[in-house]
């Protein structure tokens, strides 16, 4: 948790009840800590070795003088990444109803919102407003 801020789920979740209760309006508003949804399980040895190496060479890339990068693995080899280079060729529009978006919404649990493609048509995209 933070130490200098309380926590903020827990107080967004009593507004939340309290706005309800003003309104006179049944409301049930319940608060899972996000650190459980990251991982429900203790990270094994091959996680642990991973991000060892991930954190030791972030260190010896930064005390060498580099900056805007990230540590990958890259062919069974850590490299150094460019910031530039990996949002250089991000997509910023996604099919809809491609594989990507259907693997985010697998992975996060999100409800599937996008009407589904009509025949002929061209598929719609989602698109991301952040900025590089």
């Amino acid at each position: 948790g933070n130490r200098k801020l309380p926590e903020l789920g827990v107080w967004l979740k009593d507004e939340i009840g309290k706005y309800f209760k003003k309104q006179n309006k049944p409301a049930t508003v319940k608060y899972i800590d996000p650190s459980y949804m990251i991982r429900s399980v203790a990270a094994n040895t091959s996680d642990a070795i991973y991000c060892l190496l991930l954190a030791q060479n972030a260190v010896h890339g930064a005390m060498a003088g580099y900056t805007a990068f990230s540590v990958g693995m890259c062919n069974n080899r850590l490299v150094y990444i460019p910031i530039c280079a990996l949002v250089k060729n991000s997509p910023r529009m996604m099919d809809a109803n491609g594989r990507t978006w259907e693997r985010v919404l697998s992975v996060t649990g999100q409800p599937n919102t996008v009407p589904p493609k009509k025949r002929g048509s061209v598929s719609a995209a989602v698109t991301s407003k952040a900025s590089f």
